[in-house]
């Protein structure tokens, strides 16, 4: 097999170097900036076929090391995977979820460790998509930036009922009441994320104005009682069967005239595939267990058909690459670090993940999309001004 194998790959011209299991080391391409060590010689049958699952699998399995910078170990793997193997169009099987389901994955994913968390984010801990103004800023001003156009987009003002569905270490929820003056009440499923995100409330001294519960959203209230309803990052979790109730939870939270923003990643297809030759499979295997990506149509489709009306759309696509460079960029410089965190086996998935997202976000396998949605008044008018202008001012 690996007579047939070394052909192959030395066809692609990329800058690789074998290690075989017996130490023998064979240059694939020209200056070679990667190292692949083959420590089970039982998975060079794999290697003719090499899907980035299978890549990422044999890599956080410890069956292969990588030497190199990770995003030219991601970009190698591509070009090795696009040319060798092919991709599984059919749809995807969806996946029952209920709250037993969803909490046990919500916290495999976000309760590993505050402390490594806190390594590589911005100094706020928030775990999404940043907003850049031209590319260079540092990620706790592109972070800054993203929750201030959030808190724009919903108009929030002093005193408004904010809910916020998806808290995290409650970044969002502390910025909206300490800089636009609302009330804000967080959800999350995560023990971990609850627990500092509490702390950090306290250390700013907003307990009278953010208050953070441990909730699934399908408890959430539904007497209308808040003024803006906000869901970042969260509903990647909650599973295409599901996202008619979780509208209709959102709907029912929020009063008429208010409004509701939905921030999270979209997939490129209508039926939801995975895209990036086995990129999606290694995620949903060790990353986001149980995460299921709607196209931008049928989470539109979810919130007209729960009775919002939507009144704005923007992709972020470029935006979350720049911003997962960035928290990839922070974690390889605190390597030693992380390991005294968390499992070898735990950062080796980090790595491939952080980098192998940003690398999936620059390509187009997958998007992320703002949705801002009003709840229209009995009469069919809504409060918004006639204009975005007022975002940019």
């Amino acid at each position: 097999m690996l007579a047939t194998l070394l052909p192959a790959l030395k066809e692609l011209a990329v800058p690789l170097k074998l290690q075989l299991w017996d130490g023998k080391e064979i240059d694939i391409g020209p200056a070679p900036s990667v190292t692949l060590v083959i420590r089970d010689p039982s998975l060079v049958t794999q290697l003719a076929s090499p899907s980035l699952d299978v890549l990422g699998a044999a890599y956080v399995e410890g069956q292969i090391d990588l030497h190199g910078p990770v995003d030219e170990v991601i970009r190698i793997g591509d070009v090795i995977s696009r040319a060798m193997s092919q991709d599984d169009f059919s749809t995807p099987a969806r996946e029952a979820h209920d709250k037993a389901t969803d909490a046990e994955a919500i916290s495999y994913h976000y309760d590993l460790s505050n402390d490594f968390y806190q390594l590589w984010l911005d100094r706020d801990m928030v775990y999404s998509c940043a907003y850049f103004e031209t590319g260079e800023e540092a990620i706790d001003q592109a972070q800054q930036a993203k929750l201030r156009l959030i808190c724009r987009k919903l108009r929030l003002k002093p005193g408004d009922r904010l809910l916020d569905v998806g808290c995290g270490w409650g970044g969002l929820a502390r910025f909206a009441a300490r800089e636009f003056g609302a009330r804000v009440f967080g959800i999350t499923l995560s023990r971990e994320q609850l627990a500092l995100a509490r702390e950090r409330v306290a250390a700013e001294g907003l307990q009278d104005q953010v208050q953070l519960e441990l909730m699934d959203y399908r408890d959430l209230p539904q007497d209308e009682r808040f003024d803006k309803v906000v869901s970042v990052g969260m509903f990647e979790h909650v599973g295409h069967a599901n996202l008619p109730l979780y509208c209709q939870r959102l709907f029912g939270a929020v009063r008429p005239g208010g409004l509701v923003l939905n921030h999270g990643i979209t997939s490129r297809h209508l039926d939801g595939r995975p895209v990036g030759h086995g990129a999606g499979e290694f995620i949903d295997r060790y990353v986001f267990p149980h995460g299921e990506l709607p196209h931008l149509v049928n989470i539109s489709g979810c919130i007209s058909e729960a009775g919002l009306e939507i009144v704005d759309v923007e992709s972020l696509r470029l935006h979350y690459a720049r911003t997962l460079q960035l928290w990839s960029e922070r974690l390889e410089a605190r390597l030693a670090e992380a390991q005294a965190l968390v499992p070898e086996r735990a950062l080796r998935i980090w790595r491939l993940y952080l980098a192998g997202c940003a690398y999936g976000f620059r390509r187009d396998w997958i998007d992320l999309h703002q949705i801002l949605a009003t709840k229209p008044l009995p009469d069919g008018s809504h409060e918004l001004p006639w204009t975005r202008a007022d975002l940019y001012r």
